[in-house]
Formats: C-alpha cells, sequence, structure tokens
C-alpha cells in the first residue's frame, strides 16, 4: 500500500530568501542546493553566512536541527535531490531559498524512514522528473508532498530505518578513522620530511623520484558499462575517497596504471588525487605515479605527491579555457630528494597507518553496497524486519 506525504503527517518549510546584503563572512552559514551531496548536507565552510542579528521571530524557524531531510527544490541536474542534515556539536545553520525541509509528526511518520525512501533510485528518479518540466526545473512544496510512497505502520518504519541507519552509521564512523589517520600520516611526512629536512638532501626534479606515465584515451567504440576489459578512469570524474569508482570499461586499454600506483588527474581540476585499486586503463586526464627504486613504496609516493600539490594544482591557470599539466611540466616540478634510510623508514612505520585507510575504504564500499541492496528490497516489503 502507498500513500501520499500529505496524507501521513508531512508538511513542508521552504527555505527564506535571505538578501545578498544580509551575507557576511561569518556568522550563521547558509544551507544551499550545493550543500546537498551523496545523501547528505554538510556545512560548507567557504559558503555564505548570514549575521546571527538576523536571528529574529521572522527567521527563527528557518534554523535548522541535525538531522534534519533536506531537499534541492530547483537546478539543473540536482532538483529532488534529499540529504539529511549533519552538524557538528554546537553548530547552527539556516535554510537557505530553493532548500526545502520534510516536517514530520513524529507519531505517524520517521523521518529517517522517509529520508530512505526518497534516496533510493526510483523515488530519485521520480523527484527529479517531476521537477524537470519545461524551462528551470523546479519542485514546488505541493508536488513535492503529492509524492506517494510505501505505507506500514511506524514500529515497522523505526525497525527498517534502525537497519540501515547502522550501516550508515558504521560507514561514517569509517569515514571518519581515516580523515584522522591520514592527517596522521601527513602530519609525519611534514615532520620527516620538511620540518627535520637534512641539509644533505639535494634539490631535483620530481622525474628523479619518480616513474610516471601519462593516460591515453582508448578507442570511443571500446568503452562499455558492463563491466568488460578493464576498468578505466578518465580523470576527476571518476575519483573518490582514496580509490576511484568503476563506471567506465574498455576492451582496448591503451596505457596501464598499477595497483597501488597514485594516480593525479591532469586536467581541470589538476591536482585531484587518488590511488589505484586494480590494474587499470588510464585515460589521457590521469597520470599515474610509482617510486623509482622500489615501486612497493606506495605510500611513501602518496604523501610525496599529497606535499607537492600546491606546485601541482598552478596549472589549474595554464592553457587558454581548461588548466592541464603536461609530461615536461611534472618533469620541471622541483622536489627536495631525502636519503633512502629516511624514506624506508617512513615508508616501514606509516604504511601500517596508510593500510588501514585501504582496509576501512574497501570496507566503506562493501558496507555501502550491502546498504543499496537492501534499501529497495526493505522498502518494498520483498524483505521483512523483525520486530
Amino acid at each position: 500500500m502507498e500513500k501520499r506525504l500529505n496524507e501521513i503527517g508531512c508538511s513542508f518549510l521552504s527555505g527564506f530568501a535571505f538578501k545578498s546584503s544580509d551575507y557576511s563572512s561569518i556568522g550563521i552559514p547558509l544551507i544551499k542546493i550545493g550543500n546537498i551531496q551523496d545523501r547528505i548536507v554538510t556545512v560548507d565552510t567557504r559558503g555564505d553566512y548570514v549575521s546571527e542579528e538576523l536571528i529574529n521571530d521572522k527567521t527563527i524557524k528557518f534554523l535548522l536541527n541535525n538531522g534534519d531531510i533536506l531537499i534541492a527544490m530547483t537546478g539543473q541536474g540536482s532538483v529532488g535531490r534529499v540529504g539529511k542534515l549533519k552538524l557538528r556539536n554546537n553548530e547552527r545553520a539556516f535554510l537557505n531559498q530553493r532548500v526545502g525541509k520534510f516536517l514530520c509528526d513524529e507519531v505517524r511518520i520517521n523521518k529517517d524512514y522517509l529520508y530512505y525512501i526518497l534516496t533510493t533510485d526510483k523515488y530519485q528518479d521520480y523527484l527529479f522528473n517531476t521537477g524537470a518540466g519545461s524551462g528551470q526545473p523546479n519542485l514546488s512544496p505541493e508536488l513535492i508532498l503529492q509524492t506517494e510512497i510505501p505505507w506500514v505502520e511506524y514500529n515497522e518504519q523505526t525497525a527498517i530505518a534502525s537497519v540501515l541507519s547502522s550501516l550508515d552509521d558504521k560507514i561514517d564512523l569509517l569515514h571518519r578513522q581515516n580523515a584522522t589517520l591520514e592527517k596522521m600520516a601527513e602530519t609525519l611526512f611534514r615532520q620527516w620530511f620538511v620540518e627535520e629536512a637534512k641539509e644533505g638532501w639535494e634539490m631535483g626534479k620530481l622525474g628523479d623520484e619518480f616513474d610516471f606515465v601519462m593516460g591515453a584515451s582508448p578507442p570511443g567504440e571500446s568503452y562499455n558499462e558492463e563491466g568488460n576489459g578493464v576498468p578505466m578512469y578518465q580523470g576527476n570524474a571518476d575519483f573518490g575517497f582514496r580509490f576511484p569508482t568503476n563506471r567506465v570499461f574498455t576492451t582496448d586499454p591503451k596505457r596501464f596504471a598499477e595497483k597501488f600506483d597514485t594516480l593525479i588527474s591532469v586536467r581541470a581540476p589538476v591536482g585531484e588525487q587518488n590511488m589505484a585499486n586494480e590494474r587499470c586503463c588510464i585515460g589521457r586526464g590521469v597520470a599515474a605515479f610509482r617510486f623509482k627504486i622500489d615501486n612497493s613504496f606506495y605510500t611513501y609516493t602518496y604523501y610525496k605527491m599529497k606535499s607537492l600539490m600546491n606546485d601541482i594544482k598552478q596549472f589549474n591557470e595554464t592553457g587558454t579555457v581548461f588548466g592541464s599539466i603536461s609530461k615536461s611540466d611534472f618533469e620541471s616540478i622541483d622536489a627536495i630528494i631525502p636519503d633512502l634510510e629516511t624514506i624506508n623508514r617512513f615508508q616501514t612505520e606509516v604504511k601500517p597507518i596508510d593500510d588501514k585507510v585501504i582496509t576501512n575504504t574497501t570496507q566503506i564500499r562493501t558496507l555501502t553496497a550491502l546498504r543499496d541492496t537492501l534499501l529497495p528490497k526493505l522498502m518494498s516489503g520483498e524483505i521483512k524486519v523483525n520486530l
């Protein structure tokens, strides 16, 4: 059985239209359409703020709470996108125009249950297509609240949401652990190779330490999304946290990256970084790096390339239209060449930290796939939960 949202205790709050003259560099951040990404809504520290003085009887209802379910009401490619707000301790945020908030009667509808329904592919497609129409894509509150969702009793809603939330909580924990571990590894690299750099180390070029391969795109007719051939990474669009996502495959690869090579995007935006999770084809938007003396030193390679990112990203400013970096540009980058003993010590001591990041990332992908497989099955009733 399905029921419309406006029949089951759901109402809606559209965001407040703050004026551009209200914006400031500090204060309370605004949640805009761009803040809704990958089912999560977070505060953008580089975004717009408004003064706390703007909190009044008219605007106070637009202050958001952690866990609020929000939806993008307009925008090409973003209309219908749903996410759950994540605020840190004592963090506040305002709901801006063109973003809406679901208001749920928590006696009748569990808001997390609603969130999981609306983030399934089925409902994301429905909301996107409903808002598309002609001209500027747009969803009105009335259209949103006419959405029909699978209806089960509140205790079953809560049980379904609990199963999915437990997976999301584990995924979130692993993400936070990875952020801590990467920061620890970066701190150690900076300490050993910058703060404690030895006077005897020479200045060389990037190519003195690393072998690298510039990607080349296979023929277009070799591309497929069915998994035939080998995975191919074309650039930043394929990059995720640490590892790229398999979207496209090719049966006619031209140039390869090996497992654990450091991958760098070489076309706008230049300087995004990932690591190969398997032997793969790299298109012309990617270059792959490995340590010359010992290709297994992937931890040192990854953090050394990260330390050179300011030098690499300056090439975003080159070119007539889009930034790009060439093989000769990479070869011209200056780099301090440490002694092998220090490199070996870093690789030995920091590799276990970095390997934990790799293990966590693999687990995140497994849990995400499990959640995304369970989600439609739980919503359709194909899988039942014990109450």
